[in-house]
């Protein structure tokens, strides 16, 4: 029998109409941007089905706009057997970075209309630490991970550049100070990278330059009440199945400045056998960054309406 994990994607797979569809087919995904926007007091669903896109991009309405996203399906699922049954089959839920709250909220562990007032202020908090200071980050596709760290410690001359996250086998985000992470690209490029790319993010995520948000986001978790999940949730500070609430909320302060550890998570998952793994919310990204670590394992994207269809 397959073991199944739930995987949710995290910020960067938004885009201009996301969840439009799954609205108009479905009453409790129109029910879910509904009470989004009565919660957030900002219309997240006008800017979700009609963007502009720079508005959806920002930091602060991305982060909770895949979430909604996320939700959305899932409650979806929850109205007819067969997505119960899909849902249950899981027995871990996993998110890259943001993904990590729509992973506690399908868990159980954290409520959804709490996870979703964590990522606003998360994103609120981060896009403040981004404009004190001017960062960025870019991803490097084809230097493993000890051959980029060695490559790119001198741009440390021009300021703070770190690796942020490992995505996927030779793909790492490196995250920091804009000079830095320019010099960065440039070395990891003379050592042998395939592929530099700077990213469309706001600011150094993952990196000592969160701090602020950090300490920020630290007082807001504390305050909201976690419980015990129906399925571990893997952390992306350390690649470990969790379900202690403690312990969860302590995974969340530290992920703002902690590298993500995506592909080891994924590595560890197949390791124990994993062989099926759902993607739940906007975009692929996570089932074609699976395939760098398990060719052989089934991977299904369920975000869209006809996807939605297919399975309930």
């Amino acid at each position: 029998m397959a073991k199944t994990a739930l995987l949710f994607p995290g910020q960067g797979a938004q885009y201009t109409g996301m969840g439009k569809d799954l609205a108009e087919k479905f009453p409790q995904a129109r029910a879910v941007f509904d009470q989004a926007d009565r919660l957030l007091d900002f219309p997240l669903s006008k800017i979700c089905f009609e963007g502009p896109e720079s508005e959806l991009n920002r930091t602060d309405v991305s982060q909770p706009a895949i979430l909604a996203h996320s939700w959305a399906v899932v409650e979806v699922l929850k109205t007819t057997d067969k997505g119960r049954a899909l849902l249950d089959r899981g027995a871990v839920a996993a998110g890259l970075s943001l993904g990590e709250y729509s992973a506690l909220a399908a868990s159980g562990a954290l409520a959804w209309a709490d996870a979703l007032k964590l990522v606003r202020a998360r994103g609120q908090f981060m896009q403040q630490a981004c404009d004190a200071k001017p960062s960025t980050m870019a991803s490097i596709v084809g230097l493993d991970d000890a051959a980029l760290e060695a490559a790119i410690a001198p741009a440390r001359a021009l300021g703070v550049v770190v690796l942020a996250n490992f995505n996927a086998p030779g793909q790492v985000a490196v995250s920091g100070e804009r000079p830095a992470v320019e010099e960065a690209m440039k070395l990891a490029k003379a050592a042998g990278a395939k592929l530099t790319v700077p990213l469309a993010v706001a600011g150094a995520f993952h990196s000592p330059l969160m701090e602020p948000a950090r300490e920020k986001l630290a007082a807001q978790i504390e305050m909201t009440n976690f419980a015990s999940p129906r399925m571990g949730v893997i952390a992306n500070v350390d690649a470990a199945e969790h379900r202690d609430p403690a312990m969860l909320k302590a995974n969340l302060v530290q992920q703002l400045t902690a590298p993500v550890l995506w592909a080891k998570s994924m590595q560890k998952l197949v390791d124990q056998g994993f062989d099926e793994f759902i993607e739940i919310g906007p975009g692929t990204v996570l089932a074609g960054l699976l395939k760098r670590v398990a060719k052989s394992a089934t991977r299904i994207s369920i975000g869209k309406a006809e996807e939605v269809a297919a399975v309930v």
